[in-house]
């Protein structure tokens, strides 16, 4: 029989890198992520996968489209034995990490045979800590900023678990952070625990997802290993264009006197009508005939006014908006001299720009490309740039929405990067034990 692809996934977020894994075929010794919202989010797509596989998709299509509560859905999951999986909702800390430990080991122990290792651990630390948006203001507090040293802890639990393999994912200003320090720091103690490592910027568009988002990528492998390297991943440009995530969506206007205008988080069925083959093509249409997550934003008729200025220069002339050309009646911030195009037109005929967490804050750097709608991306739309199918459904409120998904690896890149680590992990296997294989494999 088959041995199982057994991942630990550390600081997991909403699930992006997870999904990508679990379309590998990849099961997990654990979760761990420090933010209630995203855990019940990556709860939530855990408990769909299981349904999907035992047959029982009806239960995740009555929550998804609203006919039951949560907790009738965990309820009603746990009773078809779904629901079980090992998510910890701590943050990793010295004070933390032993009891964490623990807990992965048993988890482990009951339900891989008694195995005490993985064959990889997947994640990232949170990368505020090394982002170059924040480099310029950083102060005392955020250079002592324990998120920093993170890694610290990814590391150690590389040396409890010993993994085949590693993916550590982070953004590129971890490059430079502290002078390169941070990065020179995880090469050397990785290369103290045993294994080898190499780094590169890989940008999701490469991976079929609509965004010129770019993150950096380690991998390592145990020094044992003779067979293992960097991989060459296969190039997959999108298809298609922003537009073709965009136009099929319900058309919506940041009206603040009419609810029905905005839309709603709620569930709505797909428009009549409008092809969804592209999103069939890419692994985005749901499985449940329609949407939830697509209501826009209100928005002053300041913005707005300015929203369709930066959508009139940028449709015409592919011209961002700069602040300081605005009229004078429009501009309200003081500090004009940075971030002049801090209001952003969304690229309707070609890819995004990166998706980030500050989503949640306003939206202004994520403008809609339709003159007529004038507002900010909607939930469901910045979650298909990130390549989000349209049933995955995120918990909490629509900030802790827009943060999950900013802060996540695009699953369809998660996708190429787990297959290539799949394809190691089988040569590993067959060099160290040709026996094991099944006649299908041979």
């Amino acid at each position: 029989m088959t041995k199982p692809y057994i991942a630990l996934d550390m600081f997991s977020g909403a699930g992006g890198l997870t999904e990508g894994f679990i379309r590998q075929g990849f099961e997990f010794a654990g979760h761990i992520e420090m933010n209630e919202d995203a855990c019940k989010t990556l709860e939530t797509r855990l408990i769909y996968h299981e349904l999907m596989r035992s047959g029982n998709k009806k239960i995740y299509g009555d929550y998804y489209r609203g006919i039951i509560s949560r907790d009738e859905f965990i309820k009603c999951a746990k009773d078809c034995g779904a629901g079980e999986d090992l998510i910890i909702n701590e943050a990793i800390s010295d004070e933390t990490e032993l009891e964490i430990k623990k807990k992965i080991k048993k988890y482990l122990r009951d339900n891989f045979n008694g195995k005490k290792t993985v064959d990889v651990i997947i994640g990232g630390p949170p990368c505020q800590a090394y982002s170059m948006a924040r480099r310029g203001k950083e102060n005392k507090a955020e250079k002592d900023d324990p998120r920093n040293f993170l890694y610290e802890h990814y590391i150690s639990f590389l040396k409890k678990f010993k993994p085949d393999f590693f993916v550590f994912e982070n953004v590129p200003g971890i490059r430079t952070a502290k002078n390169g320090t941070i990065l020179k720091d995880i090469f050397n103690k990785c290369d103290e625990a045993g294994y080898n490592i190499d780094a590169d910027t890989l940008t999701a568009s490469n991976f079929g997802v609509l965004q010129n988002r770019k993150r950096i990528i380690i991998i390592g492998w145990k020094k044992n290993c003779k067979t293992c390297f960097y991989p060459k991943f296969e190039e997959k440009k999108p298809t298609g264009h922003v537009w073709n995530i965009l136009s099929n969506l319900p058309k919506l206007q940041a009206d603040k006197s009419n609810k029905e205008l905005r839309g709603t988080d709620e569930f709505q069925p797909y428009p009549e009508g409008v092809s969804l083959k592209y999103l069939k093509k890419n692994k985005l249409k749901g499985n449940f005939g329609g949407i939830r997550h697509h209501e826009a934003r209100m928005h002053n008729d300041r913005d707005r006014e300015i929203y369709r200025e930066a959508i009139n220069q940028w449709n015409n002339g592919k011209v961002r908006l700069n602040y300081n050309n605005l009229p004078e009646k429009l501009k309200t911030h003081r500090f004009r001299s940075g971030f002049v195009d801090r209001f952003k037109v969304v690229d309707g005929r070609g890819y995004s720009h990166s998706v980030i967490a500050h989503i949640a804050k306003d939206g202004h750097y994520f403008i809609h490309p339709d003159i007529e709608q004038a507002r900010s991306l909607t939930v469901r739309e910045v979650a298909r740039l990130q390549s989000f199918p349209d049933d995955y459904y995120f918990e909490g409120n629509r900030g802790a929405k827009y943060t999950q998904i900013g802060n996540a690896v695009p699953p369809l890149m998660a996708d190429g990067i787990a297959k290539e680590i799949k394809k190691m992990i089988d040569a590993e296997r067959e060099r160290n034990h040709p026996e094991e294989r099944t006649k299908a494999e041979i």
